[in-house]
């Protein structure tokens, strides 16, 4: 991308003014902060012939955060940038941008200035709307002192019969894991848009896990953040990786949080990562709202009178109907938790299974799941997909094998990490080996072996595993509208793919009735389950236990534990494929890039499962 470095304000502006008022198309733009006063367009003048007269004031301000665009409509896109006063005693600059359907900035569709201050954090967020649906627009933002941005790269989305729609999609960039080369693929690969599943910060402080600090790349602030001043800091370390700013200007972005955009296991009203185990944090609802107003802020989404009711639908014209959904924050009922129901006869699996049936725990809210719902019916699309955080496909594993993970995971010396790494491994080659002679029919497995494997509980009750009820509501809609349906997840780290079914009034698995299929992405840069099980680079163990993993959970059809990157997944009206792309290392900035694994799904009531792809010889 050219990034016309030459362009000097004077050059901009000018031609800012000289263009004004003989755009093609009509356009109209409002500031994203929900204060219209701040955003001083460019509009025609009638008493001066159609041309208004651009006057930036004196402020000098620094634009070393890059640009962004996001959440882009078939006729509006925000964009996004940051003006750093040199002067910190500066409350306010104002800011001159425009758009134009050519890189070089000389076929301007929209332009003006945009007055920001101290209260949004010297941030830039600017709603373009009259644009032309599919359509690639460029944009830049000018300061009063001598500095331009780089130019940034956009496109609206489709209308009508669309061919293709390719989506790069990413989640937990944890700046001091390694470095964000996933990014720098993303930016160059052929995504019409970005969707970020959220942890796109992290909250923790130095040398915590994950957050290990790589060389040079030491969180800012080093302590756990708390406060908005805190939170805003932190997107500002993440916005000066060289990578994460070449995706931001290279593609627009769709985003949605996680939890660690506030705190480690977020729920409504409150985190495991907040007043537990004795800290004094102070008032989750005051750090909440810290957060919600950095992310407003420092990311290109566009904000709504409510900071917390992110959910939102984008239609890729009939092709595809994308949900972003918030199963994190507005609505989730606290996480279920093994350890509350441990007896000294073991787990109290009775009071277990009630509290995980109760119809009133719930993920998205009787609100969020309602226009859900309704998105779904009212869907002409070819595919239905949904944008989220955590996974929903069935991970129940073995019920002796959560004691041994339970033991890895509450480690706290290296000699009992290292105890329970053994036993993890141990059990997972007892259990995969006797799920392979059950599969295989041999006559010579014991009713105890067949009770070991076959006596299952859900994995992660942070995921939809813990909310039952709240699944299996969702699922019903996309049965009852017919819709083919494809999740998409973030959250561990890890990439895995599933099939998923519908469930009957027993809880017994309907897998003669499949629904769809869940794609779900591996990480930027946190650490997966390779630091857990203990396994790191040892390419042999690493199969070891994928497999052993793929063997013992029936409805799980690929897991990659231990391989960072991003995954891309293209929708066709005839199918819709994921490719998950491996980079080989995050500690050095030179590294190589390659497809690990590719499936696909097929549209119709009998497809919606997945299908290996064979690569090409």
């Amino acid at each position: 991308m050219k990034h016309s470095p030459e362009l000097s304000r004077r050059r901009f502006l000018q031609s800012a003014v000289t263009t004004a008022g003989v755009a093609s198309v009509p356009v109209a733009l409002t500031g994203c902060f929900g204060d219209d006063d701040d955003d001083k367009n460019n509009t025609p003048d009638p008493d001066t012939g159609g041309e208004t007269q651009v006057v930036v004031e004196s402020t000098t301000v620094e634009f070393g955060y890059g640009v962004a665009s996001g959440d882009p409509l078939t006729d509006a896109v925000i964009i996004w940038t940051r003006a750093t006063p040199v002067d910190t005693t500066e409350t306010k600059a104002v800011v001159s941008y425009k758009v134009s359907r050519t890189e070089t900035m000389d076929d301007v569709v929209a332009d003006g200035v945009f007055e920001t201050d101290a209260s949004k954090d010297f941030t830039v967020k600017i709603d373009v709307t009259g644009l032309t649906a599919d359509t690639e627009y460029f944009y830049q933002f000018g300061g009063s002192n001598d500095v331009v941005t780089s130019v940034g790269k956009t496109r609206t989305l489709p209308l009508g019969s669309v061919d293709k729609v390719t989506m790069a999609v990413c989640s937990c960039s944890n700046f001091p894991s390694g470095l964000f080369n996933a990014y720098n693929e993303i930016a160059n690969s052929d995504a019409d848009v970005v969707l970020h599943l959220g942890d796109y910060i992290y909250e923790y402080g130095s040398n915590t896990y994950p957050s290990q600090d790589a060389e040079g790349r030491e969180p800012e602030p080093n302590e756990e953040i708390l406060t908005l001043e805190q939170y805003r800091a932190r997107y500002a370390q993440y916005r000066t990786d060289a990578n994460l700013q070449k995706a931001h200007a290279n593609k627009p972005f769709i985003c949605v949080w996680d939890d660690h955009e506030l705190a480690n296991d977020t729920y409504n009203g409150g985190a495991e990562n907040h007043g537990e185990d004795g800290k004094d944090e102070g008032s989750f609802e005051d750090r909440a709202a810290a957060a919600f107003q950095a992310y407003h802020e420092w990311l290109p989404i566009r904000t709504g009178e409510d900071r917390s009711r992110i959910y939102r639908r984008f239609d890729f014209g009939e092709l595809v109907r994308l949900h972003m959904l918030d199963t994190r924050i507005i609505a989730r009922s606290k996480q279920l938790d093994y350890a509350d129901y441990l007896t000294p006869a073991g787990i109290d699996t009775a009071a277990f299974t009630t509290d995980l049936s109760d119809v009133t725990r719930t993920l998205l809210g009787a609100e969020q799941h309602g226009w859900m719902s309704e998105g779904m019916r009212t869907s002409a699309a070819t595919w239905d997909v949904l944008g989220q955080q955590v996974l929903m496909g069935r991970m129940n594993v073995p019920a002796e094998l959560l004691l041994s993970l339970a033991a890895l995971t509450s480690a706290t010396t290296l000699e009992e990490l290292q105890a329970a790494q053994l036993a993890v491994g141990q059990a997972l080659t007892e259990l995969a080996t006797i799920k392979g002679r059950m599969l295989t029919g041999d006559p010579t497995v014991t009713d105890v072996e067949k009770a070991r494997v076959n006596t299952v509980a859900p994995y992660n009750l942070d995921a939809w595993d813990g909310y039952f009820v709240a699944r299996e509501l969702l699922i019903n809609a996309a049965v009852v509208y017919d819709r083919n349906l494809v999740v998409l997840a973030g959250d561990t780290h890890n990439a895995w793919a599933s099939n998923l079914y519908s469930a009957d009034s027993t809880g017994t698995i309907q897998r003669d009735k499949a629904v769809g299929v869940e794609f779900a992405t591996h990480s930027i840069s946190s650490p997966g389950l390779e630091e857990y099980a203990g396994f790191g680079t040892d390419a042999v163990a690493q199969a070891a236990f994928e497999g052993a993993i793929q063997l013992l959970v029936d409805d799980l059809q690929y897991l990659n534990a231990a391989n960072r990157g991003f995954m891309k997944v293209t929708f066709t009206p005839d199918d819709a494929t994921a490719e998950w792309v491996y980079v080989d290392t995050i500690q050095s900035s030179t590294y190589t890039a390659s497809v690990g694994k590719t499936l696909r799904t097929l549209p119709g009531a009998s497809n919606r499962t997945l299908v290996e792809v064979t690569p090409a010889v």
